[in-house]
């Protein structure tokens, strides 16, 4: 008896659109720039505060934008009340709901009390920037130190948080063998790390401060993490060539022959390698060629924010093309609305609303860790941010 046996595979719209890269590439830039702005502004450690003022606004403003994106991604963003109606102890998500709010609130406290005094020696400013500055000072009292060191450490306690929901919410899901692998989550604040590093680099060219203590630091924390990234992805390598079974010898299986993961894998590790090896090579130069090539440093810092976002994107996006109940893989192309080219570039629009919005009406290059300014940073902060722009003076 002749038999014809028809297969027929449902088509599946994907799960999570780029919002979702933009949240989770946002949200890794915000907790790694507040551990960046820890050491000056947390545990006193002057040397760091150039780069601390830095990663302050990095943060604040990553921050503010990261729970728009995470919103979007909900596809109907007024149904997030269901997150605390419904809570779920055994859900990431549900953790997570909890966790962003009391993170988000602590981020902006410590922004508040870093950059207070700077507004209580703004309160005489004529025009808005004076109202603001009485506004937001909320009074003429000092700022204790180890007030801002409690909510500095409660803010990077939550962003541990932070880092373990957003990891294991995707390590977690046992359908995507991509996903499911224990190597993902600290793979994800490596990159996160790497990303935040970069984004001081480019601020501190674009600002105008070009500071040379922050260029030579952040150059040895993306010198620190690029390694930590190689080696969390060579030990994942490993334990899939080495194991028959497994998470990870199931992602690999499910890629082997596919070109396009080919050429992702060596775009990744030619990127990484190229960006480490002119990392090596700025830090090992002389002190006499150091300061020249410096200034050159923030085109590795948009290499870095570029590695940190694009690992999110394969991820979060490409590990969908992978067929769960069929062969082959496929096919995603970006939309031009909403959901996909406008949902990126807007995210990242709204980004640098919020860091221009800061940078018009406070005074974040005062930040210090409590107390009052001094002399030099009161003048600082009275002056306009425009101040140092124009003809130079000549006698």
């Amino acid at each position: 008896m002749n038999s014809t046996i028809e297969l027929l595979a449902p088509r599946y719209d994907i799960a999570w659109y780029p919002w979702a890269v933009q949240y989770f590439f946002m949200i890794a830039v915000s907790y790694a720039s507040l551990w960046l702005a820890a050491p000056a502004l947390i545990f006193g450690k002057k040397a760091w505060l150039p780069t601390a003022r830095l990663a302050l606004i990095a943060c604040v403003s990553t921050t503010l934008v990261a729970p728009v994106a995470l919103l979007a991604d909900l596809h109907q963003p007024l149904r997030f009340w269901h997150f605390y109606a419904y809570a779920n102890t055994h859900s990431w998500m549900s953790i997570g709901s909890v966790v962003l709010p009391l993170y988000l609130i602590s981020v902006l406290g410590f922004a508040w009390l870093a950059w207070r005094p700077a507004l209580q020696a703004q309160q005489q400013a004529a025009g808005f920037s004076g109202l603001i500055a009485k506004w937001l000072s909320m009074g003429s009292g000092s700022t204790p130190k180890v007030l801002v060191a409690i909510v500095g450490l409660a803010a990077l306690l939550l962003s541990s948080g932070i880092m373990l929901y957003t990891g294991a919410e995707l390590a977690i899901v046992k359908a995507r063998p991509l996903w499911n692998t224990i190597w993902l989550p600290p793979m994800l604040v490596a990159t996160g790390f790497i990303a935040a590093a970069g984004l001081v680099l480019v601020l501190n060219r674009v600002s105008g401060i070009c500071s040379s203590a922050t260029t030579r630091q952040m150059l040895y924390v993306l010198l620190a993490f690029c390694a930590l990234a190689g080696l969390i992805a060579l030990s994942w390598l490993l334990d899939g060539l080495n194991a028959h079974v497994g998470s990870v010898a199931a992602a690999l299986e499910s890629v082997r022959y596919s070109p396009s993961w080919r050429s992702t894998a060596l775009w990744g590790g030619i990127t990484g390698v190229a960006l480490f090896a002119s990392i090596v090579f700025l830090v090992t130069r002389s002190a006499k060629r150091q300061p020249a090539l410096f200034a050159w440093a923030w085109l590795l810092g948009l290499v870095a924010i570029h590695m940190g976002w694009m690992f999110r994107w394969v991820v979060l996006m490409d590990v969908q093309h992978v067929a769960r109940n069929s062969a082959g893989f496929h096919h995603y192309g970006i939309p031009a609305g909403s959901s996909g080219i406008l949902g990126i570039v807007g995210t990242f629009g709204l980004w640098l609303a919020a860091i221009l919005l800061i940078d018009l009406l406070l005074p974040w290059r005062q930040a210090q860790q409590g107390g009052q300014l001094s002399a030099n940073d009161q003048d600082a902060s009275r002056a306009p941010l425009t101040a140092n722009k124009g003809a130079p003076s000549h006698g």
